[in-house]
């Protein structure tokens, strides 16, 4: 369905009316993790028989939404904002978002009492938003929390501005959201303890639009991709020091492919040294920032998607949307386990699951990557897609749907509930 802009808001003809409504302020649909997230989400959520709304605020970074993303059946858009603005400005329509989505969803001739429910993810919650919205709409207000940060995470510790926002964020869903979507089952127990009630909902795909994989005979070598925005969360020159760490005709034999950032950026945009990069120089490819066709593209020709992360509470909490995308594309991880990927990815079946997060772990998990022959490889590639299964967005659909847009509202003393992150079965809290 195309999109609509602030000056065209008018609904398609014939169009059902919207039962839900989906907030958000990204590259939407597929600019990045956050995008992916919300859509897969959306098209879980959707009441049968209904489109999802979405109203998408986006960035102010000189750049205009597109006049016609592709969009699954069942979600609508409009998007708003966009272009270039200066400092007091996008001050000024931050401040004022909620009041310009409402008068977008009037201008496109949805009834914000129509609705059945709303969902945001946690980095647009705040308490102008959360009144807003619950006086226009009268419905239940979900918030999808996907990250809890730490204060190492950030030079300023506890008085950096996003660490505060960050946090004050979570205490307001804690007593103020009506639901709570938590990525992990360890944001959901901060929910739960507060009598929020919690949602466990993992990363989604869409296995319809990965196709089979097809990558070189793994004799020839191992490919290793990373795909997204490294910051010092993920551990690249983790992987680069392991790399390094093999004999140099077993290094010879690995090369790291990088889509996400390119060369130039490397050290500002991750935790790579020069020095790392200049002496692997001939391993590693950057490929910049691509479309996610060739991110697709890239996954299915790799032999693994490596990601590394720290044993620090941030990585417990979250839950990297790399894991479920790589799987659905038939491409194995080699990965350390941190939060709740014990549950589906199982050393030797799904991917080779490291010892810690050392470069020596990387070392030995890149020896054991190059002993496999090619029937070994392509049975872990069967698992990994069979795995992905429990990723998919139409699996998760009737028990997000129900939680997102059905009856009762927590005013009702509904108990908090959560939904196994392995078989999205609803068990009580």
């Amino acid at each position: 369905m195309p999109t609509s802009s602030e000056e065209d808001v008018a609904p398609p003809p014939g169009a059902a009316p919207p039962r839900l409504l989906a907030l958000a302020a990204f590259r939407f649909p597929h600019g990045d993790a956050m995008s992916n997230r919300l859509l897969q989400l959306a098209r879980a959520a959707t009441p049968p028989g209904t489109p999802t709304l979405v109203v998408n605020d986006w960035p102010a970074d000189g750049t205009r939404p597109p006049a016609d993303p592709p969009l699954p059946p069942g979600v609508r858009l409009i998007s708003i904002g966009g272009g270039a603005h200066g400092p007091l400005t996008r001050w000024l329509r931050w401040r004022a978002r909620p009041l310009r989505m409402l008068a977008a969803l009037r201008r496109a001739g949805v009834r914000p009492r129509d609705l059945t429910g709303v969902y945001l993810p946690l980095s647009l919650w705040n308490l102008t938003t959360w009144a807003v919205l619950r006086s226009a709409t009268r419905c239940r207000v979900t918030v999808d929390v996907l990250e809890r940060h730490d204060p190492e995470q950030f030079p300023r510790g506890r008085l950096a501005p996003y660490f505060l926002r960050h946090r004050w964020g979570l205490f307001l869903a804690g007593r103020l959201a009506d639901r709570v979507i938590a990525v992990s089952e360890t944001i959901a127990g901060h929910f739960v303890r507060r009598g929020r009630p919690t949602l466990v909902v993992p990363p989604q795909v869409d296995l319809a639009e990965h196709p089979a994989p097809a990558p070189p005979p793994i004799a020839e070598g191992v490919r290793l991709l990373y795909a997204g925005s490294a910051g010092p969360k993920d551990l690249l020159s983790v992987v680069l020091a392991g790399m390094r760490g093999l004999p140099r005709a077993e290094r010879d034999r690995v090369r790291l492919v990088i889509a996400g950032f390119d060369r130039d950026r490397a050290a500002s945009l991750s935790d790579l040294d020069e020095g790392l990069l200049t002496e692997l120089a001939d391993r590693v490819t950057f490929l910049g920032r691509v479309p996610r066709d060739r991110v697709l593209e890239e996954l299915r020709r790799s032999h693994f998607s490596v990601l590394v992360r720290p044993l620090a509470g941030y990585a417990q909490a979250g839950f990297p949307s790399k894991v479920p995308e790589s799987l659905a594309a038939g491409c194995p991880v080699l990965l350390n386990s941190t939060s709740d990927l014990g549950r589906y990815v199982v050393d030797g079946r799904e991917g080779l699951v490291l010892a810690g997060p050392t470069a020596d772990d990387v070392r030995d998990g890149l020896v054991r990557a190059l002993a496999l022959d090619d029937a070994a490889w392509w049975a872990m590639s069967r698992a990994a897609r069979e795995r992905a299964g429990s990723f998919d967005y139409r699996l998760w659909a009737p028990v997000v749907s129900a939680f997102v847009a059905g009856p009762g509202s927590t005013a009702d003393g509904a108990p908090a509930s959560s939904a196994s992150a392995a078989s999205s079965s609803g068990v009580s809290r």
